[in-house]
């Protein structure tokens, strides 16, 4: 079902553009030395009631209409879990979300972080109005994509255009690289 950081990352934004949100941060950090993996999902959407934010990962709980279960934080808290994490969700109604979920690096049942640059670039295609901010940041150094830059550079082209999504996929692949993530 989830089988990689990419995945969870694509369920947890979509949750955040179901919110409102026009400005989604998403921040995964891998430390060698704390031998830790977090993964930090920001929105300033609509937030979570208070009476349902202890709620969210129970998969039974969902805002959903269309169906009454909801997977995406309860996976997500389980895989942080099996290797010795946690997941934490703050949230105000009326002022966003912040998802953390924490890993254990090396563990043996931490997922791969799969296509995490086309993960984003799709995402930024598709919600050219939402501003997205990712930033990645290793011992060996750090990398951050901002479609609002990314917009300004293309002077007047779409995020959405084939050749631009292929280019920033491969631009980010080339800079996280760069910083030595783990996959």
């Amino acid at each position: 079902m989830m089988k990689d950081f990419a995945m969870h990352l694509m369920d947890i934004v979509q949750n955040s553009i179901s919110a409102g949100a026009d400005l989604i941060e998403v921040l995964i950090r891998e430390s060698v030395k704390d031998d830790t993996l977090t993964l930090t999902i920001i929105d300033n959407g609509k937030g979570i009631p208070s009476d349902l934010l202890e709620k969210v990962t129970d998969p039974y709980i969902t805002s959903r209409t269309t169906r009454k279960v909801g997977l995406g934080l309860p996976l997500l808290k389980q895989h942080a879990e099996s290797t010795g994490g946690y997941l934490k969700i703050l949230s105000t109604e009326g002022n966003g979300t912040k998802v953390i979920g924490n890993f254990g690096l090396t563990h043996f049942d931490r997922q791969p972080l799969g296509d995490i640059s086309g993960t984003i670039v799709l995402l930024a295609a598709a919600n050219v109005k939402i501003r997205f901010v990712y930033e990645h940041i290793t011992d060996a150094g750090e990398f951050k994509f901002d479609t609002k830059e990314v917009n300004e550079m293309l002077e007047g082209m779409s995020i959405s255009e084939a050749q631009v999504m292929k280019f920033l996929k491969e631009m980010i692949n080339e800079n996280l690289k760069e910083i030595k993530i783990s996959g």
